[in-house]
């Protein structure tokens, strides 16, 4: 299983356009990240409440399990790709 954790919402739309990011990152980098819809799915959203614990608060919310670096909201692809490789970054506020 992946070590790279994405939270969505369906009818986000920064989650609709961090998403089109995710998929480019999985192709370029053979990354594998799972994906949890969160606004439909009451399962999905108790995982995102335990392991998010107010660092975000919401979606989109991207969590890497083993370097315990974390994504609120959009960011660029950059940073995105950063986060998915256990890469240093830097998150603006």
């Amino acid at each position: 299983m992946s070590h790279l954790l994405e939270f969505f919402g369906t009818e986000c739309p920064h989650c609709v356009r961090m998403h089109t990011l995710v998929e480019q990152i999985e192709k370029e980098e053979g990354v594998k990240v799972d994906a949890f819809e969160v606004w439909h799915n009451k399962e999905n959203e108790k995982k995102l409440l335990e392991i998010d614990k107010d660092m975000c608060g919401g979606v989109p919310f991207f969590y890497n399990e083993q370097t315990k670096k974390f994504i609120c909201g959009e960011a660029p692809y950059e940073t995105l790709k950063a986060w998915a490789l256990g890469e240093p970054f830097t998150q603006e506020e």
